[in-house]
Formats: C-alpha cells, structure tokens, sequence
C-alpha cells in the first residue's frame, strides 16, 4: 500500500496537467481579437484642424469645461511632448502587449461567458502612477508613461518599491487585477485574515487569468522577493498566528503587511530590513491556494465567499 501511494499522487499530477492543457487549448481557441486604440500617438500628432474629428471619435478624453485651445496648448506643452516622445521610444508598437490582452480575455471569456470586452485605449497620465489602469463596462485606459521602466528617470523621486512595477511586464496584469476586484466580493475586512484572503483572492484570480504570466510578476516581487517569501513562509505564519494577529481588528495591521510598502513590518530589525512588503497579500495567496485544491468549487464562487469559509476550509500548513 506504502509504494501505491506514490503511483496515486503522480497519476493524479498528470491527470490535472493533462486537464490543464486541454482548459488552455479550449481557451486559445475563443480567439477575442484585440485592436489597441493609440490615442496617446492620436493626440501627439494633433492639430488644429483635426481636433474636433478626435473630440468626436474620444468624447470622454475632453472635458467640456476647457476651449479647443487648451487642448493645443496642452499638445505642445513641454512636459507633455516628452512624455509622447518617451512613450514613442517605449512603445513603437503594442503587438507583444496586445497579445497578452487578448489571452487575458479569452481566459475571461472562459470563466465568465457574459464578459465583454472593453475598447482598449492607451493615453499618457502625467505619470499618475496610482491610476495606471482604469476600467469601466465598455473602456481599459492604459496609461503609458507608468510603464516605461523601473530606472527611467521620469521615476526618479517616486518610492523605489513603487518604481520597481512601473515596468510594461506589469500591464497585462495590472488589467487583470482591475478585473479581479469587479469579480471579487467581500462583505467583511475587519480582520487582518479577511485583509488577507481578500486579497489572496485577487492574486488567485491572476493565476487562473494569465497564467503565461510568472508568479514574481503576478504578484509585483522581483524573484529575490519571492524567494525570501517562500523561504520564510513557515515563520510569517507562526508570527502571525503566535501574536493571534490574524483574527485582530488593530487598524495598523494593513499598514505593515497588506499595502504598499518597502518592507512589512515585524518590528524585528533583522527580518523588516530583508522582507518584501505585503507579506500579508502573499500568505491570503497560499491559503486562497490551499482551499481551491481541496475544495472542487468553480472560481466564480469562490471569488464571493466569505474569508472565514475559505480559511476554515482550506487546511492551510506553510511550507517548511
């Protein structure tokens, strides 16, 4: 009995490979077909005389409030022609890009039969940094002067752990992120726990939507970030549970490990100064993880469970 245990896990392996790849063939074979708007490269090259056939074709890109001759003056203004000239050199095409796009919308499609794909629109923002994506029924802004590379020196005064995802590798799942929070309900996040499987949700969400994306990537580590996680994933977890953070309301809890951070905060010299921030979003992850493998519950579904479900179900154990 011993030996036929083995033979029992590694047919298994291959029976869920196997049914992978025919769920990915099945999705290739949607084909949603993507036509990338480029209003940045529209608005760059306007002039007088074309401006009101753009006003026409991008209605929600003017405010009414502002003259044709602001729009002129904005066209040529300093900052404005760098931002075009550096987005040019970034991206003289969106095919790579716009093959992402449309492999995350067939796997939308696959999961959720009544999506409908948005025009996708690429702008400049000024590099709004905290809006590089906005998505809406019918309408995906890309704004590309976020994604021009961690050291391009349009970042240069923007956090380094915020700079390091300014990056074109983070667009398509950027997009998809926005997608998972119009999918993912949670009635409570009161508790650090529901902090963490909501957010674990999210980056579930990703790997079943751009899974020819990489882990770093989906979750916006660089590898030695996610390898520190993996490593010590058996002591975020023993901290958390020893210090019963997980089912504690105390208001800084996100701040040191849910949100946007240089590091989490342990308040441990030693460990604060090596550790990734949102080590929180990255243990919701594993136990988001652990359920679905043991729990035959479509995604839909679990996208609109409870945290406390999810957890008690999931028979979470962090690696060793």
């Amino acid at each position: 009995m011993k030996h036929l245990l083995p033979l029992i896990g590694f047919i298994a392996v291959v029976f869920s490979c196997k049914t992978e790849n025919q769920i990915e063939k099945t999705i290739a074979a949607i084909n949603i077909d993507v036509d990338v708007e480029r209003y940045d490269k529209l608005f760059s090259e306007i002039t007088v005389q074309g401006l009101p056939k753009l006003k026409r074709a991008y209605p929600f890109m003017f405010a009414e409030k502002y003259s044709d001759s602001f729009w002129i003056a904005k066209k040529q203004d300093t900052l404005q022609m760098q931002l075009a000239s550096e987005v040019a050199k970034a991206f003289p095409n969106f095919k790579n890009e716009e093959a992402k796009i449309e492999s995350l919308f067939n796997h939308l499609r696959y999961y959720f039969p009544n999506f409908n794909p948005p025009r996708i629109i690429t702008t400049t923002s000024d590099v709004d940094y905290r809006n590089k994506v906005i998505v809406t029924d019918t309408i995906a802004l890309i704004s590309l002067d976020t994604y021009l590379g961690s050291d391009h020196e349009f970042y240069s005064g923007i956090q380094k752990y915020t700079v390091q995802n300014l990056r074109k590798e983070q667009i398509v799942v950027d997009l998809a992120n926005e997608y998972a929070k119009r999918y993912t309900f949670q009635q409570h996040r009161k508790t650090l726990l529901d902090e963490m499987i909501y957010f674990g949700k999210l980056l579930y969400f990703k790997d079943v939507v751009i899974p020819f994306v990489d882990e770093k990537e989906r979750i916006g580590y660089s590898q030695e970030q996610l390898d520190w996680a993996i490593a010590n994933e058996s002591y975020i977890w023993r901290y958390f549970v020893e210090r019963e953070l997980l089912f504690s309301t105390d208001s800084k809890l996100p701040g040191r490990f849910i949100n946007p951070a240089p590091f989490s905060k342990f308040y441990l010299e030693e460990i604060d100064k090596e550790s990734p921030g949102r080590l929180g979003q990255y243990l919701g992850w594993q136990i988001v993880r652990a359920y679905m493998e043991k729990n035959n519950v479509p995604l839909k579904d679990m996208l609109i469970m409870s945290a406390e479900d999810i957890f008690n179900n999931s028979k979470f154990k962090p690696r060793k």
